[in-house]
């Protein structure tokens, strides 16, 4: 009865499809709803909509009796016997099938039988002891430092190794939201003196309980890092990487995923399109999304950063805003003596958009953060530090976290910069964000560090690298030991959620990282660490100050740098060793391994189609789409709308682009959105 039904629906949809192609032939355009796909999306659609119409009409009854016929059907074909050949030595972790209950009636595709994805049994167990080796490194790491590993590779592995998951209160510590009526920057809850004296060693920061203790080599019982196991690790995983069997596992698991997500586009597209409709309140405008993934300083748009600086003008053209080798000029005599008037600027001679010339030309890109060129006006607007104490900057960065509140669903942690020139920079920082009241709800802030040591070195700012890296930590463990005598950083470091690593990642150093490589008082040459070297000493010392920050009570922070723009794989390879997340990851498509070792252990890359378009690779050839149909947990940031975007929403703007070219359904668009939430170090309340 079912199938005479289906079979006289169907006939009237020929009759009416064959009528229509009929109808006005000589004068219609030959567009076919039997043409290929590809080159007719507009039928495609029509054909679509029209199928999900007569889905949606149909009785929920008949549509039941349908999917308990297909069930049947499925269960009546023969099922492949179990092989006795046993794969590996390692103990099998065999999960149960999961009762679909609460899913929709999506179909599936099962695969039975042992397959050991085009290896030998005998590479097939190096393969997975290495795999297993890798994700424990990935794991120890993330809990030593009070970072996030996922639940469901650490079950694995405690059943691979014959032990009871637990799940443990180990992860990271999130400022909580402020309540209503409550003072953001609030001073009369923070912690007591604790009396400990703080001191770094070896390019790590040690805690005494006082300074007699230092003489005696007692620190505080906290966990320290270890550089010899480090390197260690970091050996056996270059080596993995390398090794053929594992790399052609993980290339052919690669594409079994990829197509694994291509047969169930194909199987449920219009069943998911269906669910979408059904259900209320709830589309991709008002999914919550987080750009994880943009800097302080091009936060706003050209057209913003231009508005402002024509009011500004008109409000304060007699204002004093500038020191001139202590020559002091009002903002007109500023415009003057630059050849300029506000109002003949537009945002094309304002010239901070990246352009065809900024291609693989990373010098010419970071010259677009002076507006005009003139380094006098990014001093002024997109400075905290300036004759008005970074009024303008502040005023910008409240008029961008008013238009994400305006948007309700978007959120943002923008970067300011630390540089490591001076222990005053984190002071001069927290009363700059303490003074103009730099908070919005829909925003919390990172901490990025620029790799450009070789710079200070080079004008004598700085004796060796130990110094960089003490101004750049001892601040923060003074304010968490003693936040009553460094108050408006302790504030300020409420609002921190992480610390980023940033510059050119396709400057090569040279230095390979090893246990001989000279440590942070012994590097006084001029020549730049190597990427790994910087990745190192920032987790190793974030470690130890989430652990302390921990004990307290306080929130703790997240490593999250730019990593796999550009340069040798070896970044990667570091991250996914200390990273919780890590920013674009483009040349993970050059490392099956290091691809599918991300997969697994479901490492957030947060990416920047557009920002990469621009600088180092085409925005066809973006591997997003690739990442996202094999499983990666990837998402979409902005890195800089100044250079970028053209609109008042640049996280819109990234998305929506996004769709278009790469095809992306209303489901992968919401799915990247909450990895994005997934990524952030914004509180879950």
């Amino acid at each position: 009865f079912l199938l005479s039904e289906m079979d006289e629906a169907m006939r009237s949809f020929a009759e009416k499809v064959f009528a229509s192609e009929v109808k006005d032939e000589a004068i219609r355009q030959e567009i076919s709803p039997f043409d290929v796909e590809e080159i007719c999306p507009i039928s495609r659609q029509e054909m679509r909509t029209h199928m999900m119409l007569q889905e949606s009409s149909s009785a929920p009854e008949k549509r039941r009796k349908r999917m308990l016929r297909l069930k049947t059907i499925a269960l009546a074909l023969p099922v492949a016997q179990k092989s006795i050949t046993r794969l590996s030595t390692i103990d099998e972790v065999i999960s149960t099938s999961p009762l679909y209950q609460t899913v929709p009636d999506f179909q599936r595709v099962q695969i039975t039988g042992d397959y050991a994805s085009g290896v030998t049994v005998e590479d097939f167990e190096v393969v997975c002891k290495g795999l297993y080796r890798a994700l424990c490194i990935r794991e120890k790491y993330m809990q030593k430092s009070v970072q996030r590993f996922p639940r469901t590779p650490s079950q694995y592995l405690r059943a691979i190794e014959g032990d009871v998951w637990r799940a443990t209160d180990v992860g990271p510590v999130f400022t909580p939201p402020v309540k209503d009526g409550q003072d953001p920057f609030e001073t009369g809850n923070l912690g007591e003196d604790l009396g400990y004296h703080v001191e770094m060693k070896d390019g790590v920061v040690y805690i005494y309980g006082d300074k007699a203790a230092v003489g005696r080599k007692e620190p505080k019982d906290l966990p320290y890092p270890c550089l010899e196991h480090f390197v260690d690790d970091m050996n056996f995983l270059l080596a993995l990487i390398a090794q053929g069997p594992v790399k052609t596992y993980a290339h052919r698991r690669l594409k079994f995923l990829s197509s694994k997500f291509q047969v169930h586009e194909m199987l449920n597209e219009m069943e998911e399109m269906k669910e979408l409709k059904n259900n209320p309140h709830r589309d991709f405008y008002n999914c919550r999304k987080v750009d994880t993934h943009i800097h302080a300083a091009a936060c706003m748009n050209q057209k913003h950063l231009l508005r402002f600086i024509k009011k500004s003008y008109r409000v304060d053209a007699d204002r004093v805003v500038y020191d001139s080798k202590g020559k002091q000029l009002t903002l007109q005599q500023l415009f003057q003596q630059l050849n300029l008037h506000p109002y003949d600027l537009t945002v094309d001679s304002l010239d901070v958009h990246a352009g065809r010339q900024t291609f693989q030309r990373f010098d010419k890109f970071n010259a677009k953060y002076n507006p005009v060129g003139a380094s006098e006006l990014r001093d002024l607007y997109l400075k905290t530090e300036n004759a008005i104490n970074g009024e303008y900057f502040a005023t910008i960065i409240k008029e961008v976290g008013s238009d994400l509140e305006d948007a309700k669903y978007q959120y943002a942690e923008p970067r300011l910069s630390i540089y490591g020139r001076s222990a005053e920079e984190w002071h001069k920082l927290a009363s700059w964000f303490n003074r103009h009241r730099v908070y919005s709800p829909n925003m919390k802030w990172m901490i990025q560090v620029p790799r450009i040591y070789d710079v200070f070195r080079s004008q004598k700012f700085l004796p060796h690298f130990g110094k960089m890296l003490e101004n750049i930590f001892v601040p923060v463990f003074e304010a968490t030991v003693n936040p009553q005598t460094h108050k408006e950083l302790s504030v300020f470091l409420r609002h921190i959620t992480g610390f980023d690593s940033v510059d050119d990642e396709s400057k090569h150093s040279g230095h390979m990282f090893s246990t001989k490589s000279p440590k942070p008082e012994q590097w006084t040459s001029e020549k730049n660490p190597s990427y790994t070297y910087y990745i190192y000493y920032m987790y190793a010392n974030i470690l130890v100050l989430n652990n302390l920050r921990r004990q307290r009570g306080m929130n703790t922070f997240l490593f999250r740098p730019h990593c796999g723009e550009a340069g040798a794989i070896t970044h990667l390879l570091a991250a996914f060793m200390t990273a919780d997340n890590i920013s674009h990851g483009l040349n993970l498509k050059k490392s099956p391994v290091l691809q599918y070792l991300y997969f697994l252990a479901q490492i957030p890359i947060a990416m920047s189609p557009l920002s990469n378009n621009s600088l180092f690779l085409e925005y066809a050839k973006n591997p997003l789409p690739d990442f996202h149909q094999k499983g990666l947990m990837v998402s979409l940031s902005t890195d800089d709308p100044m250079q970028f975007h053209f609109t008042k929403e640049p996280l819109m703007e990234e998305y929506a682009i996004a769709a278009q070219v790469f095809k992306l359904s209303t489901c992968d668009m919401c799915e990247i959105a909450r990895n994005s939430v997934l990524q952030c170090g914004l509180s879950h309340q």
